[in-house]
């Protein structure tokens, strides 16, 4: 009940501030990428609703769409390193309460209407981080849009979005959707060089990476809305690069595919723009384990969106301590890492020696257990469990 009401305090104190609490993520990203030998690193942007239906007190939950999604909805940007995919940390936090959007900014950030609207925002505060390296920033489909694609390569950005496949684009000076490009160009898809095969698991067993790049102009008007009227704004021609990628097993079937666009400079090749956005999926199993794989966030009682971001912040330490532990290879982490799993109660897949959720969760009851090993001895806890459940601790 102490350290519940401590955690009360500390969390609606007027001097525990966000970017205060996010300062300590930013440094220990940036000491991981003085090691990272990559020229680049990779920004990762995406949401996840945590709902609140029925946390009544939460006076300033968000509503999204219905009566019944209702919520707070938060905002990423994850770094992750260019060489391995591994996350690093979350350099930003924005989250969307009824009263407005919240920040890990040290500055006044102002509401937007769309999710794709907040990334000018980040970008542009992102050259404040002095990560040391070239960013490039990562989205999802949400993103697809002529409208902002020219405005952030008109600031500098480097970006890497998935693109619809309803796109219309012009190629070889003729417009095509990026689906029937796609189909067009099919047939000149070839395996990678070995030192360069991407080899990835599907539902069917083992699948390789293949991918085919080529150059398209986005030429068309962009659809934005101005005093709520939807308008078509005209603006200069964007050439992109346009690498497409697809899965295929062993049977030649095609798993999955996806259409990249981005700005980045040529010297990054195709396979390796392919393996960054593959990448991507690391904010999914980041939220996943902010929600129902490890901190369980969406079962947090604090009554306001301020109370809910600042533990957000404090939590994700946990999740980076999670990771930088899997990346220690010595034998004392190895070792560490078999009692977490082993206190966690995880199944995991065969051959897999550890998880994030499983180690999290395996951290959480050595903490627990650390705690009172702080008021009782061993022989203690035990005598009085013998006595108490004789059937469970037979003394022999």
């Amino acid at each position: 009940m102490a350290a519940t009401k401590a955690m009360c305090r500390f969390l609606n104190h007027e001097k525990v501030t966000l970017p205060a609490l996010i300062e300590p993520i930013q440094e220990a990203v940036r000491e991981a990428l003085q090691k990272s030998s990559a020229d680049v690193v990779l920004l990762v942007h995406d949401w996840s609703m945590f709902a609140f239906n029925t946390h009544t007190s939460k006076l300033d939950r968000y509503r999204r769409s219905g009566v019944n999604d209702l919520g707070y909805d938060l905002g990423t940007a994850l770094a992750v390193d260019a060489v391995d995919g591994r996350p690093l940390g979350a350099m930003e936090f924005r989250l969307r309460t009824a009263n407005g959007l919240l920040s890990t900014r040290p500055t006044e950030v102002a509401d937007t209407p769309a999710h794709v609207d907040e990334l000018a925002g980040v970008m542009a505060d992102s050259r404040r981080w002095n990560m040391g390296k070239q960013i490039i920033h990562i989205v999802d489909r949400e993103a697809d849009s002529v409208g902002h694609y020219r405005k952030w390569h008109a600031s500098g950005h480097l970006l890497l979005v998935r693109a619809k496949d309803d796109r219309v684009i012009d190629w070889k000076g003729k417009p095509i959707t990026l689906k029937a490009l796609q189909a067009k160009l099919a047939g000149n898809f070839r395996d990678s060089p070995i030192d360069k095969l991407q080899i990835v698991e599907t539902d069917t067993g083992v699948a390789r990476v293949q991918v085919l790049e080529t150059s398209v102009t986005l030429d068309r008007p962009a659809q934005t809305r101005i005093d709520g009227v939807k308008t078509r704004v005209s603006g200069p021609p964007l050439t992109l690069r346009l690498v497409l990628t697809r899965v295929v097993d062993e049977l030649g079937v095609v798993k999955t595919q996806w259409l990249l666009l981005t700005n980045a400079p040529a010297k990054h090749d195709a396979h390796a723009i392919s393996k960054w956005y593959t990448w991507r999926w690391r904010i999914e199993s980041y939220h996943k384990l902010l929600k129902t794989a490890g901190m369980n966030a969406e079962e947090w009682q604090q009554e306001s969106g301020e109370a809910f971001a600042k533990r957000m912040a404090i939590a994700s330490m946990s999740c980076l301590t999670v990771w930088h532990l899997q990346q220690d290879d010595s034998p004392e982490a190895k070792k560490l890492k078999a009692m977490l799993i082993r206190l966690s109660g995880r199944q995991m897949k065969y051959q897999a020696t550890d998880t994030a959720p499983a180690l999290l969760a395996g951290l959480e009851k050595l903490l627990a257990v650390l705690d009172l090993l702080e008021t009782h001895t061993i022989e203690e806890i035990l005598t009085l469990a013998r006595r108490v459940l004789p059937r469970v601790f037979n003394s022999a």
